[in-house]
């Protein structure tokens, strides 16, 4: 429940008027005049997101909290501005920006460009200053009025005061006897609410004529510390040099007390208005308290801070660097983790432990897939200097691992460079570089790359045989060999990643490998054991709190099993590599629900964000998934430049099960057409399925084509499409017609697509939901037809559209 906003009833009137006629409102005063209550009162029921901006001092940062705020983020490849234009087009929403220094980060051309590029989302900035740009209204919060000598004791100053006294637990003011001291505490706080607050506080506690009279914050902060005994005035100090609210365990280090006293202390701050707590118990400075105590603060508070925190940090993080689950107590103040280890890192003399606590808090991070965190982090970490050769190896491939996930699939290979710079002065480098091998097979099997991927597993096990990363080395073999099909392989890896008896900090490659056989027995056609299989890994995975592997296991579990009821997930905030196969699921489940055309939607979201983030194989998937939805529109031009862009995909990537799928889509298509080649086409992918023993299921099921006896043999080439068979296929549905050369023929099909809708006048974002794309895309469309066509404008394109009819 918000405090009172005593007095401030002609200010909410007039900033109610001020959203209402403006999109963009700032609310300036001086620190302790009540910006932040005034706004929080009038947001409450507008459904506001709440940005705190307090300790932002550049312009990423401040777009990147609004993306947090909002539930969303960057895409790879995207700018931070980019990202929240198209979180905010649409939405009619209030966004605040509290604590804003407009100055320090540059942000107000942002934000009117923000504003230009978006319809009906309204901002709120509270701040000390104006940004002066043409969007912007202003609203001016100012002291409270104090009563003049003359005049009544009365009014919201005097109220809140008493209020003030009240809470604090001091005796009964009597407003005649003592007016005097009254008006000249009053009077000595200007009227800006939060010093009414403190003096109210130092009034209850040493009475009125004692109290000091301030007339800054600061002399209010000086006045209050004063009065606290030695134990609260440090933990004063030591809270106010921390950036981010603190739990309860954190704090007793930072103070060197016992959870029991610190929590003393701190409900003592919180009892003197000098400390808040959040919903989550957790304890802040309030902001403009926290730079006057931490200029209090003395060179042993600084020391104590992060010795404190190191040690905290040290205590929680787990004691083995493969150890840590989603679950880990340490993951609730996650922020002051990430200032132990930077602070840490940031010292010569104690790198070393920043480091190795850096690298022991991974697999939390990873499990728990909090992949930007862990970049931070560990990116944080290594741009302080080197650590040790062995951890520091360690650090620069899992942060190699986290960018692969946050900015595209690789996007972490600079790191993993790095990590073998420091193998070579490890103890073991051929340890080391066994290890970073591993993860490049990794990023190679996500983007598709499966050739690669074998390669590098290989290499990986032949670095080092009998170490530690063969069995995810030979885990990641037996993914590569079950998407190419070699199934019976495929098996042999996974009885080899998985011995019969499991240490404690492998566990994850177990589950995964386990999901792997049911994948395989799956596209084999044995669902009831597929169905059991992946539910064993999905609950034993919430045992072991390893939420990634059991969210991938439960994502496979979603399709094949109707009855199973899925644990909800915040989408926004999975890695790529693991929102792309949710969010493909999801489009699954609206196909099955007769939702085709969100499906749609869905579907070209995913293809669009697979490729940004090179994530081949998910491509493939969505674009199988979108094929499918346009199929079931109507809309067969666009299923067939589908269909044909996956199986060129599936032939790249050597992903025979899923071209056989492409097969069985085109034939479909081909069908509907009245084409000669739709039962060929079939024919072609029940010959890519029949050596693996493999069945058609999913989206290939819905295609009711009776094969041909025999696939054309120029198309397949022994148990694979043959090099020709792309080539071929989509000629089948390129015939050439009797229409005279164009200048427009060397566009390819999806680009004509835009060139007509540009002809009608339609705007990107009309074209991307025609389309079903991504704007992102129809803007990528637009630079190669302009680059093929040497123009420049979308009239021009339009009158050439218009002058080819």
């Amino acid at each position: 429940m918000l405090s009172p906003c005593l007095g401030r009833e002609d200010l909410r009137r007039a900033l109610d008027r001020a959203l209402e006629e403006s999109r963009w409102v700032t609310v300036v005063g001086p620190p302790g005049s009540g910006k932040t209550l005034l706004v929080r009162h009038t947001a409450e029921g507008l459904g506001a997101t709440w940005v705190d901006a307090r300790a932002l001092r550049h312009l990423d940062e401040v777009l990147l909290a609004a993306l947090g705020g909002l539930g969303a983020e960057t895409a790879p490849g995207d700018t931070p501005a980019g990202a929240l234009g198209r979180a905010l087009d649409g939405r009619d929403c209030v966004l605040v920006l509290d604590g804003l220094d407009l100055d320090a980060t540059g942000a107000g051309p942002a934000i009117e460009a923000m504003l230009e590029g978006t319809t009906d989302v309204r901002v709120v900035v509270t701040a000390r200053a104006t940004a002066g740009e043409p969007h912007e209204s202003v609203v001016r919060v100012g002291p409270l009025p104090v009563p003049h000598q003359r005049a009544p004791l009365e009014g919201p100053a005097v109220e809140l005061f008493l209020r003030g006294i009240r809470a604090a637990g001091g005796p009964l003011v009597d407003l005649t006897s003592q007016a005097h001291e009254v008006r000249r505490l009053l009077s000595a706080t200007g009227g800006l609410p939060l010093l009414i607050e403190q003096v109210a506080v130092q009034s209850a506690l040493v009475g009125l004529s004692n109290a000091m009279s301030t007339v800054s914050l600061d002399q209010a902060v000086d006045s209050a510390h004063g009065l606290l005994d030695p134990s609260s005035a440090t933990a004063l100090r030591r809270i106010g040099l921390l950036d981010f609210p603190v739990g309860l365990g954190v704090l007793a280090h930072v103070l060197e007390r016992s959870p029991a006293e610190a929590a003393e202390l701190a409900g003592d701050l919180v009892r003197r208005s000098l400390l808040e707590v959040d919903r989550r118990g957790h304890f802040d400075t309030l902001s403009p308290i926290r730079g006057r105590a931490r200029a209090l603060a003395d060179p042993d508070d600084v020391v104590a801070v992060g010795s404190g925190l190191l040690a905290w940090a040290q205590s929680h993080a787990p004691d083995h660097d493969n150890f840590g689950a989603a679950d880990a107590e340490w993951l609730r103040d996650l922020p002051a983790m990430r200032h132990a280890v930077l602070t840490a890192c940031a010292d010569p003399a104690s790198r070393a432990e920043g480091y190795s606590v850096a690298n022991r808090i991974f697999s939390s991070l990873y499990t728990s897939m909090r992949a930007r965190e862990a970049l931070e982090i560990l990116e944080g970490a290594l741009s302080s200097g080197d650590g040790p050769s062995d951890i520091g190896a360690q650090v620069a491939r899992r942060a190699g691992i986290a960018a692969s996930e946050v900015r595209g699939t690789y996007e972490g290979l600079w790191l993993l460079d790095r990590a073998d710079e420091h193998a070579s002065a490890a103890p073991r480098p051929e340890e080391q570089l066994a290890k970073t091998a591993s993860i490049r097979a990794e990023m190679h099997l996500d983007a598709g790359d499966t050739a690669r991927a074998e390669a590098e597993a290989k290499r990986a096990i032949s670095l080092d045989p009998d170490g530690s990363i063969r069995r995810q080395a030979t885990r990641t073999l037996a993914d590569v060999y079950a998407s190419q099909g070699r199934f019976a392989e495929a098996a042999r890896a996974v009885s080899d990643a998985m011995p019969a008896r499991i240490s404690r900090d492998e566990r994850w490659i177990d589950l995964s490998a386990r999901t792997i056989l049911a994948r395989i027995a799956l596209e084999q056609g044995r669902i009831a054991e597929a169905v059991a299989g992946a539910r064993a890994v999905v609950l034993e995975a919430r045992e072991l709190a390893e939420d990634r592997v059991g969210l991938l296991a439960e994502t496979l579990l979603r399709g094949i099993d109707p009855t199973w009821q899925a644990r909800d997930v915040v989408r926004d905030t999975l890695p790529w590599a693991v929102r792309l196969p949710v969010l493909a699921q999801d489009g699954r489940d609206l196909l099955v629900a007769g939702e085709t055309r969100q499906a749609a939607g869905l579907a070209a979201d995913v293809v669009a964000l697979a490729d940004s983030a090179r994530l081949g194989r998910d491509g493939v998937e969505a674009r199988l998934l979108l094929g499918r939805a346009l199929v079931g529109l109507g809309d067969l031009d666009q299923a067939t430049t589908t269909y044909l862009t996956a199986l060129d995909s599936c032939h790249a990537m050597r992903l025979p099960l899923r071209a056989a799928d492409a097969l069985d889509g085109l034939a479909g298509v081909a069908q509907a057409r009245d084409l000669p080649e739709a039962r060929l086409l079939a024919a072609a992918a029940f010959a890519l399925r029949t050596p693996r023993m493999a069945v058609r299921w999913g989206y290939s099921a819905d295609y009711d084509v009776v094969p041909a006896n025999r696939a054309p043999a120029e198309w397949i080439d022994g148990a694979e499409l043959s090099d020709d068979a792309v080539a071929l296929v989509t000629a089948a549905f390129t015939r050439p017609g009797p229409s005279a050369p164009s200048v427009l023929d060397a566009l390819t099909a999806a680009e004509r697509q835009v060139a007509d809708r540009v002809a009608h006048g339609l705007t990107s974002r009309q074209i991307a939901e025609e389309l079903f794309v991504s704007p992102r895309t129809v803007d990528a469309h637009l630079t190669h037809i302009y680059r093929k066509l040497d123009i420049n404008t979308r009239a021009r394109l339009a009158a050439l559209v218009v002058d080819s009819r």
